[in-house]
């Protein structure tokens, strides 16, 4: 744990370097050691800030139930120093890898957001390095345009380097339930009626096919008949059909999907148990997968005969049926992994994501590549195209094909051009759909 007197010296440094990036003329972007964004960018006239000194918990309050953190902080550290107060945040992404401040500037979810939305909405304030190049605290009632704007705004309005992020009580481990179903209708019923029950802590499910599908809730525990370990040789998702109940330390379940990328590292081969064994437990998280993934990316060549479909798109829950049908008929990836959330004040907006605030959602997430003989990015558009027809959003950290017209319709135009007037006069970051659709 760090000071505040360190971070308020950091802070202090990296006005100056962003002053003087800011009179160098290009755009300006974070160099960072991680990134969860699944989509090429050309960033060659981009002039980059070190941020990677702002990765301190500064503190955590158990009275008022809050931590302070710095925005590059990610939730593996974040995890580790809140648990140590028998706490956990609130919403925590699924993977080690994702950082406080990119969950926030980005959607960040997991199987708690049915009951506290998603992870912008556990944040009670924010210091934010502007394109003026100005640290601007924001919060309800502070600077609030900024801070109900920034959410979803992907680093084009500015960036977060102290954000105070609420916390709940945890205990020991979380008894798990996995119920299976074999019709969508009542299947996404079975979530919604989970959704609204107050004694339990987690829902989400994972679909593994049209008449194979699971609803897991989750339940602290200060006890467990037996505890599962799937951090080395045992796999997360396949026990979800194995075991009716199971048990794992609050840590372990936190991180269940972390050990293999959802069920991504069949990619990498570490599913077979001899090179699993081979790997180590080391190895075998998001920060690999994601160094190779990358690696693989600059190196070997586009042969153009594969689509890469990854994507989170959250649809109205009487609509969900409607779009499990889509994926499965047209898409046909799977595993998926769903996740119920709903507004946690239903009096907010948020204008860069903005929702319908009485609505439950059921989040589809779905990561695979797809052998395609069409043109460019096909599948993709499809799954736009359905998710709009739906009354749903998609999650802008991977690949986007919208149209300027109707990115601008889905991320109220009006008011991000208010919020970048103020904040980022001169442009010094890039625009939204620039960077999130024209990949800059």
């Amino acid at each position: 744990m760090d000071t505040f007197g360190e971070y308020q010296s950091r802070r202090e440094r990296l006005v100056a370097a962003f002053g003087a990036a800011r009179t160098a003329g290009a755009h300006v972007a974070l160099a960072k050691s991680t990134s969860n964004l699944f989509r090429r960018r050309d960033q060659r006239d981009t002039q980059r800030i070190d941020v990677r000194g702002f990765h301190h918990v500064l503190r955590v309050d158990p009275q008022s139930m809050t931590a302070d953190v710095e925005g590059m902080i990610t939730y593996e550290a974040f995890v580790e120093e809140t648990l140590r107060h028998g706490l956990l945040p609130t919403v925590v992404p699924q993977l080690k890898t994702i950082t406080v401040g990119g969950a926030v500037s980005g959607v960040g979810i997991e199987s708690s957001s049915f009951r506290y939305g998603l992870v912008h909405e556990t944040v009670e304030e924010m210091e934010v390095l502007t394109g003026k190049g100005r640290i601007v605290v924001c919060s309800r009632h502070q600077n609030p345009d900024l801070f109900y704007g920034f959410p979803n705004s992907y680093g084009t309005l500015g960036y977060a380097l102290r954000l105070r992020i609420r916390l709940i009580p945890a205990r020991r481990y979380v008894h798990l339930t996995h119920e299976g179903h074999t019709d969508p209708r009542t299947y996404f019923a079975r979530i919604a009626e989970h959704a609204r029950r107050a004694e339990v802590d987690y829902v989400d499910g994972t679909i593994f096919g049209r008449e194979r599908m699971y609803v897991t809730t989750g339940e602290f525990s200060d006890g467990a008949a037996r505890v599962s370990d799937y951090t080395y040789m045992g796999i997360y998702y396949r026990s979800i059909g194995e075991k009716r109940e199971d048990w794992l330390r609050a840590r372990d379940y936190i991180w269940r999907w972390d050990t293999d990328w959802f069920w991504c590292s069949k990619q990498f081969g570490v599913q077979n148990p001899v090179l699993r064994l081979l790997a180590t437990p080391w190895a075998l998280n998001s920060r690999t997968y994601q160094r190779i993934m990358r690696l693989a990316g600059r190196v070997l060549p586009d042969s153009g005969r594969r689509e890469s479909v990854i994507q989170d798109v959250d649809i109205p829950l009487d609509h969900a049926p409607e779009f499990f049908d889509f994926l499965m008929t047209e898409i046909g990836i799977t595993p998926v992994w769903v996740c119920p959330f709903r507004a946690f004040d239903p009096s907010v907006t948020w204008p860069l994501f903005a929702l319908n605030p009485d609505t439950l959602y059921i989040n589809f997430g779905f990561w695979d590549v797809i052998p395609t003989t069409h043109e460019d990015g096909f599948y993709n558009r499809k799954v736009e195209e359905e998710a709009l027809a739906l009354g749903g959003r998609k999650g802008l950290y991977s690949t986007a094909w919208y149209d300027e017209e109707t990115f601008w319709k889905l991320h109220d135009r009006k008011r991000y051009e208010e919020l970048k007037a103020r904040y980022d006069p001169g442009g010094v970051f890039r625009d939204l759909y620039a960077k999130c659709v024209g990949r800059k």
